[in-house]
């Protein structure tokens, strides 16, 4: 469940929420950890209330809201955000050891490389998750330790309280793990009830059982790595000055590291970033070829489609990218997370209000953004 959250928004916005919260860095996090990692894993809970059905979850606004809300979030994890984000980040992160590739070039070999692991559905993402995984989790969990035990106390900052921990709330918008968790939730349902008959009552309260212990996991995991991240970053902020969010992670890796050490948590970072585009490659060329197209089109082109529209939102590079989202994120994120909220409700108390709570959610959050 970690490996799948995990992905470029999830290194960059703790580093750069550090960096810019300093000593006041405590209600920054705490902003961050709401949104980043107790809404997303409140949308699985709901989502596993309802099976992992994301048709059953949407349709309660409306079949029409509810198709054009799916699409488009599909769309922001798929090639308009999250992949080329991904991308953008892999090529942010190696290209200090590779100096004289462009991020043009960068961007079509990723891109052929993601169609060669996914145009078969061959198994390569389960074997580089297997890998990459605890690999990635023991470098960045030295940066943390290593990088908090030798970094000088954190540098005062000016800015109010109250301003870095709304900060937080919205930089946890742009890890867009809300947005994934609404259809990751059926890939972690399929794995918790193999060899599981679902039909026994018992093993369906097993089975919830089991998916809140794994959300717990999964949540503790992201929820240190946010922490530890931040603070590294607030503690190193007067060196971080004048860096750009997207080559924190490769400057930290460095400065705390070392030169040799940093490579590979470099290389480990861009190849989880790239495993994540993967996996969302799939999900979104499914969806073109079974709900857009109603199987009229093959994989294959649903997947070369993909991947050409992420290829070219790459270019705009990670701050690019970031700023595209932005305020699609802040605006749609409220109306998301009361959805999810009322429909707990529902399934655990048969609460019945959902299209008034959404779109009053919307509207407040419309002209929040516009005011």
């Amino acid at each position: 469940m970690f490996s799948m959250f995990f992905g470029a928004g999830n290194v960059v916005f703790p580093l750069a929420l550090g960096q810019f919260a300093q000593d006041k860095n405590f209600f920054a996090i705490l902003g961050l950890l709401i949104t980043a990692v107790g809404v997303p894993f409140a949308g699985l809970i709901a989502m596993s209330l309802y099976n992992g059905d994301y048709k059953a979850f949407f349709n309660r606004i409306g079949f029409l809201p509810g198709f054009i809300a799916a699409t488009i979030i599909l769309g922001l994890i798929g090639p308009f955000g999250a992949i080329p984000r991904c991308i953008a980040l892999s090529y942010s992160t190696i290209k200090m050891y590779m100096p004289g590739i462009s991020l043009e070039m960068f961007s079509i070999v990723s891109c052929l490389l993601v169609f060669a692991c996914t145009i078969r559905k061959n198994t390569i993402i389960e074997i580089l998750g297997y890998v990459l995984t605890p690999l990635l989790l023991i470098s960045l969990a030295i940066i943390i330790v290593k990088g908090y035990i030798s970094s000088p106390a954190a540098p005062s900052a000016s800015h109010e309280h109250i301003d870095v921990f709304i900060k937080g709330l919205k930089d946890g918008y742009q890890t867009m793990d809300l947005l994934g968790a609404f259809f990751f939730s059926s890939v972690v349902l399929v794995c918790l009830k193999k060899n599981m008959d679902i039909n026994n009552p018992n093993n369906q309260k097993r089975l919830i059982k089991l998916s809140l212990q794994a959300s717990a996991i999964g949540a503790f995991l992201l929820a240190a790595i946010y922490i530890g991240f931040s603070y590294v970053a607030a503690f190193n902020s007067d060196q971080l000055e004048a860096i750009q969010a997207e080559e924190l992670i490769g400057i930290v890796a460095v400065h705390v590291l070392g030169p040799y050490a940093g490579i590979v948590v470099c290389a480990a970072v861009a190849l989880a970033c790239l495993t994540t585009a993967i996996a969302l490659s799939v999900v979104f060329a499914e969806f073109i070829q079974k709900e857009i197209a109603h199987n009229k089109i093959s994989y294959g082109r649903a997947l070369i489609g993909t991947l050409v529209i992420a290829c070219f939102v790459s270019t705009l590079n990670f701050t690019g990218i970031a700023s595209f989202l932005a305020p699609i994120l802040q605006v749609g994120y409220p109306a998301l997370i009361v959805l999810s909220i009322v429909n707990i409700l529902h399934k655990l108390y048969q609460f019945e209000p959902v299209k008034t709570p959404v779109a009053i959610a919307f509207v407040l959050s419309l002209l929040s953004y516009l005011w």
